[in-house]
Parts: C-alpha cells; structure tokens; sequence
C-alpha cells in the first residue's frame, strides 16, 4: 500500500507548489533592464528661434491637451508655465531698455525715422567690425525651452512616499501614474517648478518623461525629434556637457560674453542636472534658481529642533505638573 500511494503523495505535492506558486505570482518580481549610459538634453537658447515645435510635437506624442488659446500678457508666450499637461515651455523674454527723454522738458522719445524725412543723414551708424550680432544686443528676445531637468538628485524622488517616482536604466526621473497617490510632496519639493498635480484629471503628479517609451525603442524623444534648429540636443550626458562646453567657448571667442551654462556641472543640487541650458543671460532672468536647495537637506536639522521642541517641552510639563 506505501508503494500504491507514493504517486498520490507526489502529486499532491505538486499541486500544492502550483498553488503556492500561483498566490505568489503577484509578488514575483522580474529582473530590472540592463543598465544604459545616462541620457538628457542640452539646449542652446542661442540658436532657439521660438517656434515652439518641441511643445507641440511633445503634445502630439504623449497626448496632451493644449491649453486655452488665450493671451498671457507675457510675450507671445501662452503656455506660462511647466505643469502637469506642458511638459516643454517655450518663454519668450523681452530685453528692451527704457530710452532717455530727448529732453528734461519732454518725455517723447525721439524718432530718428520721422525727423530726419526732409533729406538728413541717417543718425544710424554702421556697427564697428567684430561687433556681437544684433540678436545678441541689449534689446533682443531671450528664447528658452524649459523642461524637466531630470536631476542626478532629484528632490522629487527624495520627497516621494510611495516610491511612485524612480530612476530608469538611462537614469531618467520617471512617475509612475499607477502607483502615484496624488499626496503633493514632490510638487513641493521640485525647486524649478516642475512638476504638478492633474487638477482636471486624474489628480496625479505629471512631468516630462524624456519619451521613456522612445528611449526604449531607441528613438530620440519627440521635441529633439522636431527642433528645427537643433537648440534641443538630445544624447549621452557626459558627451553633451562636453559638447555644452564647446559651444560655450565659440560664443564667448564671438564676444558673447554674457553666455554661460546651467546645471553642466555638479553644483546645482549636488549632482548637477541630466538636462542642462546655456543661457544668455543670468538664471533669475529664465526663471531659474541660481542656487537651488535639496530639501532633504533640511531633514536632519528640522528633526533635531523637533526633538528638542519635544524635550523643553517635557520638562516644562514636568515642572509645571510638580508645582
């Protein structure tokens, strides 16, 4: 009989792995992508013509929807701002100083154009040799294509609760929608204003990507796709600050002086940024923090001082209770 029931006890034994198997499917983990080289963007606001191609295609591909076709007041800017449904913003800044009065008694400006009708000379000179581009001048448009800056330490991620927010293989910052539960802490914690919440939507934090479906299928993201003039450069991190570099010694050999990099060094939040600008102008200009701060910093100080808070306050109760 102990020979009879051998294969009835196996086959018990192999129904209950099955079973214990299948409850423990959900819980199975795969194994994580091998990792790739860091990837994000370079944008040269030098070249950026505002055409706001990179906004639209960036729509198209992830299906945003536009916003209202309605005037800011800001430029020929609509957009205003990052949010949860403009992944990529292109500003329009306006660097037009005020002109002198022709005179103490008068504030018109003078018009060169209409006074000198009757046969003068053009009070307009022609620029010395070696003179910057007009573009270049004090009175010009500043164009930026603002975006995630995917940064080496994101305070998104470090201020997330639960781990919806994470780094992929090509060390992009990436939400996952299905795990977000909406609480706001990074939209806080994002010190360039990133991120946001769907208000009309789903209610969840939204942000840029990098086309993470692209990059799998080794496409370049959408905007870099449709940049016309190249000002969106998209590739390896360590090739781009490079190339960043590059392109920051030309300008400054052209006389543009003022030209300087942003987030292409470790600085900026102790890592530096995956998606960097070269900006003409200083950072508040672009509405960027010159300084930015990790609030996970401030976590060991907060929590001491509560600490404390806590102890005074104990043994003042103590006191109190014992009188």
């Amino acid at each position: 009989m102990a020979v009879e029931s051998r294969p009835a006890q196996q086959s018990l034994v192999q129904a209950g792995a099955q079973l214990l198997q299948n409850a423990l499917a959900p819980l199975h983990k795969e194994e994580p992508p091998a990792p790739q080289p860091a990837m994000g963007f370079f944008t040269d606001t030098s070249i950026c013509i505002g055409c706001k191609a990179c906004e639209v295609a960036c729509r198209q591909w992830n299906q945003l929807p536009a916003p209202d076709p309605t005037w800011s007041g800001s430029s020929y800017d609509n957009t205003r701002q990052l949010g949860a449904t403009t992944w990529r913003h292109v500003q329009f800044i306006e660097k037009i100083e005020r002109r002198k009065p022709v005179s103490e008694e008068t504030s018109a400006p003078s018009l060169p154009l209409f006074n000198n009708l009757e046969g003068a000379s053009s009070p307009i000179a022609d620029p010395p040799p070696g003179t910057a581009l007009p573009f270049f001048n004090t009175e010009r448009w500043l164009m930026h294509s603002d975006v995630c800056k995917h940064c080496a330490n994101a305070p998104c991620l470090e201020a997330c609760p639960t781990g919806a927010i994470i780094r992929t293989e090509f060390d992009t910052v990436y939400v996952q929608q299905d795990i977000c539960n909406g609480c706001g802490y990074c939209v806080v914690a994002c010190p360039f204003g990133v991120i946001a919440r769907d208000e009309k939507g789903d209610h969840t934090a939204h942000k840029c990507t990098l086309c993470y479906d692209r990059l799998k299928e080794g496409i370049e993201p959408a905007c870099a796709k449709a940049c016309p003039t190249d000002s969106i450069i998209f590739g390896e991190v360590d090739q781009l600050k490079k190339q960043a570099r590059e392109r920051l010694g030309i300008l400054h050999e052209r006389g543009v002086k003022e030209a300087r990099l942003y987030g292409a060094d470790d600085a900026i939040l102790e890592g530096g940024l995956n998606s960097f600008f070269l900006l003409l102008d200083e950072p508040e200009v672009y509405n960027l923090p010159r300084n930015p701060e990790r609030p996970a910093r401030n976590v060991a100080p907060a929590s001491f001082l509560t600490i404390a808070a806590a102890a005074i306050l104990s043994l003042l109760g103590i006191f109190i209770f014992k009188e």
